[in-house]
């Protein structure tokens, strides 16, 4: 008999890890910024590893957890000093609604 093990994937956070690195890459045909490619490669790369730490294991938020963190407070001070809802806005909003989900998922 054999035991099969399914793992659920995390089609959330791989859509929010997605929306960051085209954002970087966005950012990079738009104004040339090599900042905004390396930093949205960078963070949707780690968004993406979280999204799949938590499709083997739906308690291993950590990872996901700082990244979003960290991008909805960086966003976050960059839309109240800029006032421009495009990334910034939209960047904090989308971190701050996937702050919630992942602190939900471990109640």
């Amino acid at each position: 008999m054999r035991i099969r093990v399914t793992m659920t994937i995390d089609w959330i956070g791989f859509g929010y890890a997605s929306v960051i690195a085209c954002g970087g890459i966005l950012g990079y045909h738009r104004k040339g910024s090599i900042v905004s490619l390396v930093a949205g490669l960078f963070f949707g790369l780690l968004a993406g590893y979280g999204a799949y730490r938590i499709s083997c294991d739906s308690r291993d938020v950590k990872m996901s957890l700082f990244t979003t963190f960290f991008l909805a407070i960086m966003m976050g001070m960059r839309f109240k000093r800029s006032k421009k809802l495009m990334p910034a806005g939209i960047v904090a909003g989308l971190s701050l609604l996937m702050i919630l989900r992942l602190v939900l998922m471990l109640v």
